[in-house]
């Protein structure tokens, strides 16, 4: 009898160690309307926050599963995340330096010209290479929401450098570069910006 009482109190002991260990992984798991929500464009980074190789590649793999135009693939990105790569890339970034001075990591985004939008080397309507920018901004979009289900944060820049950013990385000319996306952690709490109303921005037939 007390072998039994034994066994099963041990079986009860690890259901309810089994249901704690269930409950806490659930507090883990974001929702997708939850990124959505909280992401934003962060001009203020935790400079005591670092972010390695491996959670970088974790984030840029999630690129890869967004759609392009006959599946080209024509995004490419160029990490500077030692210290003395990305403090000469917060000089190639214009206004945008100050912001991001304490982002660990910043990318640069390009797209091969001449793949999207293109069959057998014509171009196939009146967009052309704009399909190939049009790829790039999903592929953008991915690692923007990717990073903030990881806990990151990130700012798209449109102000950049392109030729020294070109000389620097050794870009290829075929490759057009896009922006550079800083990655960190925030320092505070952004507001969010206004949203039109749908109304003005949807129409249905």
């Amino acid at each position: 009898m007390k072998k039994v009482f034994i066994l099963g109190a041990f079986a009860a002991l690890l259901a309810v160690t089994g249901c704690n260990e269930k409950q806490e992984v659930s507090k883990d798991v974001v929702s997708f309307d939850e990124v959505l929500t909280s992401r934003r464009s962060v001009r203020s980074y935790d400079a005591s926050k670092k972010i390695s190789e491996a959670e970088v590649r974790e984030l840029l793999t999630s690129t890869q599963e967004a759609p392009s135009w006959a599946n080209q693939q024509p995004t490419k990105y160029y990490v500077a995340i030692t210290p003395e790569k990305v403090a000469a890339v917060q000089d190639m970034v214009g206004g945008n330096k100050e912001r991001i001075k304490d982002a660990p990591v910043l990318i640069v985004s390009t797209f091969e010209r001449g793949k999207s939008g293109f069959f057998q080397g014509n171009q196939t309507n009146e967009v052309g290479d704009g399909w190939g920018a049009y790829d790039n901004g999903l592929s953008n979009c991915y690692l923007i929401l990717k990073a903030r289900a990881m806990g990151f944060d990130t700012l798209i820049m449109g102000m950049r450098d392109a030729d020294e950013l070109r000389k620097f990385f050794d870009i290829p000319e075929n490759e057009t570069v896009m922006a550079v996306i800083s990655l960190g952690y925030r320092a505070g709490e952004p507001n969010r910006p206004e949203r039109r109303p749908l109304d003005e921005i949807v129409r249905f037939y």
